[in-house]
């Protein structure tokens, strides 16, 4: 807002005239500062009861910067410098009173008698001595007239001394004045008769009152129960106390803890357990009991602020630790660290916190109280407690920061004698980073006895040397014996960076070999040629294009020298590398590269062409190196492949029976190949069995199992299958997708027969066996059924493939076998279970196209009719393209025709479809009868649906009945383009390398033939990567040589997008309503961007016409209705009127409660953004509309999102005092859920669930909760996290599902760390659609 104001004012300038700030802005912007601070201040003691320190420094700063503070401000700033400040000693806050006083009449504040008496005020809260007839000199002297309060406030100054004759005169000044005497005055004279030492005068101080017409009330009793705490008499108030519950019923609990105060302070705690029992410690008094324990501490009386603290434990919630304000309050005030394990045990004892040293260690490694945080860390050591290297990481960084050697040193010490190995992470950032390199800093640590052989400091030393380019040290490092074992993945990424720093060919070489050949730097599976075939991968990877080109003769000198070093890499990671080096423009690199390429053996069954010669040569040969009694191996081996390819079994396996002795196993396993394709499953069993025997190491390769398994399925030979499955997981025979289809078609081709043991048994072996597992594999269980017609069994199969993959297989080709023999118990039953699965939706539309495909439409239309049903495009998609593929033209008629009045459904796309089919068929009889069908329904068909109507009618001659959209330009480019250019523009793009895409674009000679779509990919390449003037200059060049080009909706988004990115808003609107005048719908992130960016201009004016303008494609475009609410109430937030955002708002939130149409029901983007900004005076006014919606309205969303934003911005105070205020927005369950959700989906959120835990753990689904949470510290890789919070379930007996336990085993394995429970047996993806099951059941 001041910014804003500030732009008012300067812009005048800028047009050449100087025009004064009109006194009604300045006055505004006091007002708004003003508000801003009462409103974040009176908060805090509306809360809390007090103010914390840095708060009011802040705010009092922020005054400051402004310059010219107001009464007001000045007032409010002054008033917190007393009791509210109760973590505070009473000179220093007297002291800060003095400084605010100073500095503000330093800016021009300008005091009247309020500030006079705030200042009187603040020093009997602090009890601060002062002389009261100097103070009436000063404010004489400036001018100023003391009133009745002033007067009050005198008086007490004099009675806090005992000086009575001091007040008399002062009562003398009022009632020459005619000033009412108040109970103010005369709860004064009681202390001042007291301190003078007249109890008796003192005492009767209440009976001159009543006698004067004034009752005594509170403050009067609170005088007399004090003067006789300072004097311990005990049994007066003891009488006192009794008196009052007579007359009075009962006292406050809060005068009761200001007694205990004074008892603490005049030194007779022996009497304080017998007012602390009077105290009805209700939640409501939490914030109070809090204040005193804190002020207790503050003047070193920590023994009975603990006792008090301790009268709480009855209000404690689960899972939400007490007293974590009073340990920390007194790690503030440098309390002896014996003192602190004392509070922390008892805590603990009293199960008031869950791990008080952890807290403590926190306070004190956020506060920089060094020692404190090391003796902590030695009590934790102690107690078994587990001690983290990152503990030691503020200290580093606070001794880093001072550049203090000697305490970085001390620190390692102290680390190393808790037994804490530090790690890498704690060397490299915050070690070695105090020396020129880790030469300097281990000569260094060494000098000073902290040089620690770790394996951390090892991994270290090698990535700072790395990370700084010094190559050489790294092989020195790498080289030396005294390195431990550290595998390679440790220190990849900074050695990457060594290498590109580095022009040394010979370096990178020798650390490479060593990489390679050094057991030390391999420890995982699969070994070193896979690990420095990463790495190299990696390297190339992380290289620009241009950093690739010039060092392409260094690569290519690299990889000569890895050659005659022997180093060979995997052929799956030369062929990402070769990859990425085509991108790279780097073509003569790949054939350097290549020869790094680990090279298996020729394979025998498929030799190359030149290297085949025909059978009968091959023939002649063999028999004349027999006869010559040469070796014939070579020979023979072409000769049996040379037959395999010619498919001559007969004469191959005459071959091997006159030559067997000199046959080699590649021969074998090609016959066997051989036999199996023709069906001679003896023959290929016997071959097997005489060269790979099971019992034997050789294994085939997969492909050949596979060939035998299909040929035994074949024929009947069950337990020989079994077997091959049994033998392929024996020798480890490698699976893939590839491996998994063809068990797949073995199954198949056994249903299909009909063969339900055969089905079964190998089935349950590949399973099992662990081969595969998949939901596919199980469509065959179904299928055997449908081929014996079994339909119960066939249903029974499916609901048992559901159970354990989460999967519906052969759905609807079990609705239309039971519909065609009418089985409607069946046809029931199926039904049943997949509206209790998915729905009753989904329910219908299955049954919907079963009636379709078995000719019912009569039936089909009474389901489509069904009252509520909409449309589901995907479910109608899926059953045309199925039409489409079985070339079923009359069903497809019938789904168009039956949906022609379903809620929401798209007919262009249904018409669509059928004009495929048409098109397929070249039916331009069909085609034109759609277009009729078109007109009749009064579709305006989209650019797509024309353009195809119209190939079809003009591939058959007929004459097009419109005008054919002008963007069908695929077909008129000249043969001078490029393709080839065009193909890798396209490539470059699908890469998302648009800028190099653009520059051979720009270059093209013939880029005015461009295909209509390869404009189009190339704009939105260069929109998706933020080159708008690029996408720009496409965009003309498209619109100077197509007639008519326009961008399609994706495009078009995107440019909005960039232009908002940009802050071309005018632009932006402007291609917006160019779509909607096109008939094109805006992506979703497109709408969003240009309103939100609207509203953080303030920009009204276009944000209503842009509310306007959206105002019928909300739903189409998916945008919510509070988008456009949030974003108009944040641009009058912008332009400094809250009223008018809150009057805007208000409304439409009570509407939307109780008109489920008008969506507009939370405004949680709205406060996320003013609390992001730091505009508090709207936060608390958005937060006041919240709290009034709730009590007055009933209406909880907003005050949930205002709970959550607290959550979110770690304001748990915030949060907690509205959960107090309004207990009833915990009903919000879906919102909580939600919001759990989605900080379970990005890392760093875990404190976010762990403070609602915190908050309102009653209210919250704990297994839900706990899964979350489990969750984020999963994303965080919070190994010792996930552990702590598993066995915080295991210990309040939560019941994980079993989809947490499965992630949690896999997040467990994949750090390698045992799973401390029975892992869940099914597949992730299994318990994923079980859980999404629940969920439907519980919506």
């Amino acid at each position: 807002m001041i910014y804003q104001l500030r732009f008012l004012t300067v812009a005048p300038q800028q047009e050449g005239s100087v025009k004064e700030e009109p006194i009604s802005e300045i006055q505004t912007r006091r007002t708004w500062q003003f508000d801003w601070a009462l409103n974040k201040l009176d908060n805090s003691v509306r809360k809390t009861g007090r103010i914390p320190k840095a708060l009011l420094l802040k705010i009092f700063q922020e005054i400051c910067k402004a310059g010219c503070p107001g009464s007001n401000q000045t007032l409010l700033l002054l008033r917190s410098c007393g009791a509210l400040l109760p973590e505070v000693l009473s000179p220093e806050r007297t002291e800060l009173a003095h400084m605010i006083w100073d500095k503000m009449k330093e800016l021009g504040a300008v005091y009247d008698t309020s500030h006079y008496n705030a200042l009187l005020k603040v020093y009997l809260q602090n009890e601060h001595k002062f002389s009261p007839t100097e103070f009436l000199a000063r404010m004489e002297e400036a001018n100023v007239q003391p009133n009745r309060v002033t007067y009050q406030r005198l008086i007490a100054a004099y009675c806090n001394e005992g000086d009575i004759e001091g007040a008399s005169k002062i009562l003398g000044f009022m009632k020459n004045k005619d000033l009412p005497i108040t109970e103010a005055v005369f709860s004064s004279l009681v202390k001042g008769h007291a301190r003078s030492g007249d109890m008796k005068s003192a005492e009767n101080i209440l009976s001159v009152m009543r006698m004067a017409g004034v009752e005594p009330g509170p403050d009067t009793y609170l005088s007399l129960l004090n003067v006789y705490a300072e004097k311990g008499d005990a049994d007066s108030i003891k009488k006192t106390l009794e008196e009052v519950e007579k007359t009075e019923g009962y006292l406050m609990d809060r005068i009761l803890m200001q007694v205990i105060f004074s008892l603490a302070k005049a030194g007779y705690p022996q009497y304080i357990e017998e007012i602390k029992e009077r105290i009805r410690f209700e939640r409501e008094l939490i914030p109070d009991a809090m204040n005193l324990c804190l002020t207790l501490v503050t003047h070193g009386f920590e023994d009975i602020s603990f006792h008090i603290l301790k009268s709480l434990n009855h209000l404690s919630r689960d899972n939400v630790d007490q007293g974590s304000f009073f340990l920390q309050h007194c790690v503030n005030r440098d309390m002896p660290v014996n003192k602190l394990k004392q509070f922390c045990s008892e805590l603990k004892e009293a199960k008031m916190h869950s791990a008080p040293l952890p807290f403590i260690l926190r306070c004190a490694l956020e506060t920089n109280k060094s020692a404190l945080a090391i003796d902590v860390m030695k009590i934790m050591k102690e107690e078994g407690l587990p001690l983290r290297p990152h503990y030691s990481w503020p200290l580093l960084a606070g001794f880093q920061k001072e550049k203090n050697l000697k305490g970085i040193f001390e620190v390692l010490k102290v680390m190393h004698e808790l037994g804490v190995e530090l790690d890498a992470e704690t060397y490299t950032d915050y070690v070695f980073r105090n020396f020129a390199d880790s030469e300097t800093a281990c000569a260094e640590l060494k000098k000073n006895d902290c040089l620690f052989e770790t394996v951390g400091l090892s991994i270290a030393e090698i990535r700072y040397e790395a990370a700084h380019g010094r190559l050489d040290n790294v092989l020195s490092l790498l080289s030396s014996a005294s390195t431990p074992p550290i595998d390679i993945r440790q220190f990849r990424n900074s050695l990457i960076w060594g290498f590109k720093s580095s022009n040394d060919v010979r370096l990178w070489s020798k650390i490479t070999e060593l990489l390679y050949k050094d057991e030390r730097y391999c420890l995982t599976p699969p070994g070193p040629t896979e690990a420095v075939g990463y790495f190299l991968y990696h390297l190339i990877d992380s290289m620009s294009d241009s950093e690739v080109q010039a060092k392409e003769e260094r690569l290519r000198q690299y990889f000569h020298q890895l050659k005659k070093m022997n180093i060979v890499i995997p052929t799956t990671h030369y062929s990402g590398i070769c990859r990425l080096l085509d991108s790279s423009q780097v073509p003569e690199l790949i054939k350097d590269a290549r020869s790094l390429s680990f090279k298996k053996p020729l394979s025998t069954e498929n030799i190359p062409e030149s290297a085949k010669s025909d059978v009968s040569a091959l023939e002649k040969k063999l028999e004349k190196r027999k006869a010559e009694n040469q070796p014939i191996t070579d020979v023979l081996k072409q000769l049996i492949h040379a037959l395999c390819e010619e498919e001559n079994m007969q004469k191959a396996l005459e071959v091997k029976a006159k030559y067997e002795p000199d046959m080699v196993v590649g021969g074998y396993a090609a016959l066997i190949n051989l036999c199996c394709r023709h069906d001679n499953v003896e023959e290929a069993m016997n071959l097997k069995e005489k060269v790979f025997p099971k019992n034997s190491p050789v294994a085939l390769d997969t492909g050949k199992y596979v060939a035998l398994l299909e040929v035994l399925g074949k024929h009947g030979r069950l337990e020989d299958a079994i077997n091959i499955l049994t033998e392929m997981k024996e020798k480890d025979v490698p699976i893939s997708d590839r491996t998994v289809a063809s068990f797949f078609r073995v199954l198949n081709a056994a249903a299909m027969r009909g063969e339900v043991e055969t089905v079964n048994r190998l089935h349950e072996t590949i399973v099992n066996l662990g081969l595969a597992e998949t939901a596919v594999l199980y469509s065959p269980l179904i299928t055997v059924h449908l081929e014996k017609d079994d339909m119960p069994a066939a249903l029974e199969a499916l609901i048992s493939c559901y159970k354990k993959y989460g999967k519906i297989l052969q759905l609807h080709n079990i609705y239309c076998r039971l519909i065609e023999k009418g089985d409607t118990e069946l046809l029931q039953k199926v039904s049943d279970f997949i509206s209790r699965e998915y729905g009753d939706m989904m329910a219908l539309y299955d049954l919907f196209f079963a009636f379709l495909q078995t000719g019912k439409y009569k039936e089909a239309r009474k389901v489509i009719e069904t009252p509520g049903l909409r449309a589901h495009s995907g479910r109608l998609q899926w059953f045309a393209k199925k039409c489409i593929s079985g070339n079923q033209m009359e069903t497809l008629e019938h789904m168009v025709e039956l949906t022609q009045n379903l809620f929401e459904c798209d007919r262009d796309e249904m018409y669509y479809h059928l004009l495929q089919l048409c098109e397929n068929n070249g039916d331009w009889e069909k085609a034109e009868a759609v277009w009729t069908k078109i007109q009749e329904e009064n579709i305006v068909p989209r650019e797509k649906t024309l353009t195809l109507l119209a190939d079809i009618l003009e591939k058959n001659g007929q004459v097009v009945p419109f005008e054919v959209p002008k963007v069908r330009h695929e077909d008129t480019r000249s043969s001078g383009v490029s393709n080839v250019e065009e193909r890798k523009i396209r490539m470059l793009c699908k890469k998302n390398n648009a800028k190099e895409a653009y520059d051979i674009f720009l270059k093209m000679p013939g880029k005015n033939e461009f295909h209509y779509r390869s404009y189009d990919t190339l704009i939105k390449a260069l929109l998706t990567q933020n080159c708008l003037e690029e996408a720009l200059e496409v965009k003309h060049i498209a619109e100077t040589h197509i007639k008519g080009f326009t961008l399609n909706s994706a495009a078009s988004s995107l440019l909005i997008i960039s232009q908002v990115r940009r802050d071309y808003l005018k632009d932006a609107m402007a291609v917006l309503k160019g779509m909607l005048d096109s008939d094109l719908l805006p992506t979703r992130p497109a709408v969003t961007a240009l309103a939100q960016t609207l509203a953080e201009k303030g920009d009204l004016k276009n944000l209503q016409a842009l509310k306007n303008m959206l105002e019928d494609i909300t739903k189409s475009v998916g945008v919510s209705a509070s988008l456009m609410a949030n974003a108009i109430a944040l641009a009058h937030t912008k332009n400094n009127d809250l009223d008018a955002a809150v009057e805007y708002l208000e409304p439409l939130l009570i509407s939307g409660a109780q008109n489920p149409d008008q969506a507009v029901r939370n405004i949680s983007y709205l406060l996320r953004k003013v609390s992001e900004e730091g505009l508090e005076p709207a936060l608390e006014k958005f937060g006041v509309m919240a709290e009034r919606l709730a009590s007055q309205f009933g209406i909880y969303r907003p005050v949930t999102d205002l709970f959550l934003q607290y959550v979110s911005a770690d304001r748990v105070d915030d949060a907690r005092s509205l959960i107090q205020r309004c207990g009833a927005l915990v009903e919000e369950k879906r919102t909580l859920s939600s919001f759990m959700a989605r900080s379970a989906f990005k890392p760093g959120q875990a404190k976010k669930i762990e403070t609602l835990l915190e908050l309102i753990p009653e209210h919250l689904d704990m297994e839900m909760a706990y899964r979350y949470l489990m969750r984020c510290y999963e994303l965080d890789g919070d190994v010792a996290s996930v552990k702590a919070v598993y066995e915080k379930t295991k210990a309040k007996n939560i019941q994980l599902h079993e989809l947490s336990l499965k992630s949690l085993a896999a997040f467990l394995k994949k750090v390698g760390e045992p799973v401390p429970f029975t892992e869940p047996p099914e597949t992730f993806k299994f318990y994923v659609e079980k859980w999404r099951k629940r969920r439907l059941e519980a919506s």
